[in-house]
């Protein structure tokens, strides 16, 4: 089974803009091991709703915190999260809020790492059995009458990318908060070995930022005539 990265559309000229955030999210972290200070713009889980956390007010802005305050908040959140959650600095809860307007496709991308679906088309999807699309509500305002239902797609992070596409030399991640220095390759290549076998949407686990599809939900994007993301194949390889 082949494997695709999802990418916005940006020659189907749709004028569909969002602009909103999503509304509960951990604080980044302060490590005392690497000394890094940083958070993650990607890792989301729309389905979570955080309102029985007691000091709700800690996730309602982002800052970084010491790496002890950090994991205190993470285990208050964590009983609520989706089976293969995993958290990281800055993982977001809670619907999109916002604004949007314009004319938008049956997927939209408002950024890369986010991927939101009109809810005809996800039935669509579903009816055709395709694994794991879960689809989760918006709070959005729209500036027009004929406005979609845009829900957003809960992707957890899965696989990661082949050792053979790294540098040859690097550091391993942080054993306290699990930076990861090595920048995106230039070339994905997808480790065989931690590709998820119940999923055919989904994004990775190194780099939470890349949203990956299988070639059964390309099949049936193009037949059903899906608009508004494009789809580039990946290379996979197993380990010798």
């Amino acid at each position: 089974m082949r494997n695709f990265r999802i990418e916005e559309d940006r020659a189907a000229g749709y004028t569909g803009y969002i602009d909103g955030t999503h509304k509960w999210g951990l604080p980044g972290i302060i490590c005392p091991v690497c000394k890094a200070t940083w958070s993650s713009i990607s890792t989301a889980y729309p389905s979570v709703d955080l309102t029985p956390v007691e000091s709700l007010a800690d996730f309602e802005k982002a800052r970084p915190e010491p790496a002890d305050e950090y994991e205190r908040l993470c285990e208050l959140v964590r009983p609520l999260l989706p089976p293969g959650a995993v958290l990281e600095p800055g993982t977001s809860f809670g619907p999109i809020v916002g604004k949007a307007q314009g004319r938008f496709g049956q997927f939209v991308s408002p950024v890369p790492w986010i991927l939101l679906v009109q809810r005809e088309a996800l039935e669509k999807l579903q009816a055709e059995g395709l694994r794991g699309l879960k689809g989760c509500r918006t709070d959005l305002r729209f500036r027009q009458r004929a406005s979609p239902e845009l829900l957003e797609l809960e992707l957890l992070p899965v696989g990661k990318v082949h050792p053979d596409c790294l540098p040859p030399t690097r550091k391993p991640p942080c054993a306290r908060c699990g930076q990861n220095r090595i920048p995106l390759p230039d070339k994905l290549l997808l480790d065989a070995s931690t590709l998820p076998n119940h999923l055919d949407l989904f994004r990775l686990e190194d780099y939470s930022t890349e949203l990956i599809c299988t070639e059964r939900f390309v099949d049936a994007c193009k037949r059903l005539g899906l608009g508004g993301v494009v789809f580039h194949p990946l290379t996979t390889r197993g380990h010798s």
